[in-house]
């Protein structure tokens, strides 16, 4: 696994140096580059589980781009901007569809770029027939799960972050008992050191089943 060197602290904003790509460098590479104008599609679509990234990436390629919009689902904007990300495409209603069905035929005539998020891949997705073929018309990546090493990884860096200690046994527990996804992780990790610091005690593996139990 290539080093972890990232700036995931707490207050760190969505951005591709603070992403760990694992096994979607392909799909990484592509976004900034789309975000930096360079590639020639103009559209992208992100699918995945929960917790996979897709919103780091959107909000990431927004971050890079020169009058980027991030829309976290509804309301959609009626003139497309240079950038557009949209998350959470599986769950626009019947008018936001027919908006971002407008929005790609605007992106398909050179008015700007769009990037495009849901849980899905385009043809399963419960949209009209006519948008799910145009989500497919672009470049289309499935984002791939963190291994636990890379979770662990992650959860290292972020501890010394905080400058906190994180032993072996306290990351195999947060890995087999907590929520998997890298967010919820984090947030469990920032949560277990603010309980280690108003308990006034190191974090331990009796110290997280504690927290655990509140």
């Amino acid at each position: 696994m290539q080093q972890l060197i990232l700036d995931i602290r707490p207050d760190a904003p969505p951005q591709f140096g603070n992403f760990l790509p694992g096994q979607n460098a392909e799909a990484v590479d592509a976004l900034a580059r789309f975000a930096g104008g360079e590639a020639v599609e103009p559209l992208i679509y992100l699918w995945g589980e929960a917790g996979s990234g897709k919103s780091h990436l959107l909000k990431a390629s927004v971050d890079a781009a020169q009058g980027g919009v991030y829309c976290p689902g509804e309301p959609l904007p009626e003139t497309l901007p240079p950038l557009l990300a949209v998350d959470d495409v599986d769950a626009l209603g019947p008018e936001a569809q027919v908006g971002l069905f407008n929005l790609i035929n605007q992106a398909r005539e050179g008015a700007g770029r769009i990037v495009m998020a849901g849980k899905l891949p385009p043809a399963r997705l419960a949209l009209r027939q006519d948008l799910t073929t145009r989500l497919g018309w672009g470049l289309v990546f499935a984002l791939k799960p963190l291994t636990d090493q890379e979770r662990t990884a992650a959860l290292r860096s972020r501890a010394a972050a905080r400058g906190m200690r994180l032993p072996d046994e306290v990351a195999g527990y947060m890995l087999n008992h907590c929520r998997r996804d890298l967010p919820g992780l984090l947030a469990t990790l920032d949560a277990l050191d603010l309980f280690s610091l108003s308990r006034k005690r190191a974090v331990t593996l009796p110290l997280l089943r504690e927290f655990l139990q509140q």
